[in-house]
């Protein structure tokens, strides 16, 4: 009879699934047109971003990203666009003070480049060049959003 090792004991690993991820809002305005196809000046482009999370049930999460793109020209709107990128998420293995940290920087970093291509696509269908947008790191914002009210205390 041969020696079998003895068996491991189990351990519990951190473990991420992405369950889904789709376009769970989409706007597009173009105010302007046609007029702002003959813009003489490039227009200034601002971007803002939102994270919001949820529990659907036990170990299962939504997580969507939202970006807005606004384009201004001469203290007018030129385009916006706005594009709400979800994901459904199975987080097991993981303490619950964890929990957040992966909702607000390891899934929108998942859902970013799909909220990119959504951004870049429906500034060309628009009529306008693609809006592709910069790299973000989640991790270095959640870090200075956790610091905001260490700072707010101290004040």
């Amino acid at each position: 009879m041969a020696d079998t090792p003895p068996s491991a004991p189990a351990q519990d690993f951190a473990h991420l699934t992405i369950e889904k991820i789709y376009v769970k809002d989409l706007s597009l305005e173009n105010p302007g047109a046609p007029q702002s196809f003959r813009l003489d000046v490039a227009p200034q482009i601002e971007v803002g971003l939102r994270t919001v999370s949820e529990a659907l049930e036990p170990n299962v999460y939504e997580s969507v990203l939202t970006m807005t793109v606004t384009a201004r020209a001469n203290d007018k709107t030129v385009f916006l666009v706005e594009a709400s990128q979800a994901g459904i998420f199975t987080i097991r293995g993981v303490g619950e003070d964890q929990i957040g940290l992966l909702l607000a920087t390891h899934c929108p970093t998942v859902l970013f480049p799909y909220v990119r291509e959504t951004i870049a696509d429906a500034t060309t269908r628009m009529g306008f060049p693609p809006i592709h947008l910069a790299p973000i790191n989640f991790e270095a914002l959640y870090a200075q959003q956790q610091a905001q009210p260490a700072v707010a205390d101290a004040t």
